[in-house]
């Protein structure tokens, strides 16, 4: 499938970035992945997108899989909507007349929620899948851990990632799915969480927001709380009965993706 290549970033770090293109695209879609995974865990929703006519762009986030940096590491939680914004603006420049939509799952969805905060009205709307946006599941304890940036945790999300044994068998079998995640990287979520509490007015574009109302590792109250504090006048939330936390890898997945494309066509 589609087209890779290391896209640098803002600062030189490359990206590992995939580019898949649908046959009369009416729009295209960048999708940002969640902590320690990779972009090839969106293949079936990608296939649905193009099956839609949707082109896809997806990216690894830096320290994570292909891409350079250091291991499941950030310095700064601009580093996520900075990334994601060059790869944006590579598809804005490869397509210039179509919409651009912004898809964000778990960290992923933080990394998006940011970007349409700090750059709004650059895309022509954004999903978000169990973004962590609030923090209300205490999932690492109390934010920051007062522990040395440079030491690493288990990587233990993967029980609670989907109701499907065999998705989660996947993902801790994945060797392209991190095994150990810093401190680093999990003390840079407070200040990107005020940030998005501070500045909820400026997310104005056009919201989708979805969440498992199961979900072990993000709380569903964070898109509750992120949707009525953001200035966006058309959005929409979803809380979907029975699903964990990756919604686009649930037995009912489809379904998920129906909603989806359906909101992509009307916008």
């Amino acid at each position: 499938m589609g087209t890779e290549r290391m896209v640098p970033s803002f600062d030189g770090t490359k990206l590992f970035s995939q580019k898949d293109e649908a046959e009369n695209a009416r729009g295209v879609v960048v999708i940002s992945h969640g902590l320690a995974e990779h972009l090839g865990r969106y293949d079936a929703i990608t296939v649905s997108l193009l099956e839609n006519g949707y082109s896809v762009y997806r990216y690894e986030q830096r320290g994570h899989a292909r891409s350079e940096g250091k291991r499941t590491f950030f310095n700064d939680y601009n580093e996520m909507p900075d990334d994601l914004k060059t790869v944006v603006d590579l598809a804005k420049k490869e397509n210039p007349d179509l919409p651009v939509y912004v898809i964000g799952h778990s960290m992923g969805g933080f990394t998006v929620a940011l970007y349409a905060t700090k750059y709004p009205g650059a895309v022509n709307g954004i999903v978000l899948s169990g973004a962590l946006t609030r923090y209300n599941n205490g999932l690492f304890g109390p934010l920051p851990l007062d522990m040395d940036s440079d030491v690493y945790v288990d990587n233990e999300l993967g029980e609670g990632v989907c109701s499907d044994p065999a998705v989660v068998e996947a993902y801790v079998n994945d060797p392209m799915v991190e095994k150990k995640i810093s401190i680093g990287l999990i003390n840079v979520f407070p200040e990107g969480i005020q940030y998005l509490k501070d500045h909820a007015a400026e997310l104005t574009d056009p919201v989708l927001v979805l969440h498992g109302a199961d979900d072990g590792l993000v709380a569903e109250k964070d898109s509750r709380d992120l949707y009525g504090d953001i200035g966006s006048k058309d959005k929409t939330l979803t809380i979907y009965g029975g699903l964990m936390h990756e919604i686009f890898n649930e037995p009912s997945k489809y379904e998920v993706y129906d909603d989806v494309i359906s909101w992509l066509k009307k916008h």
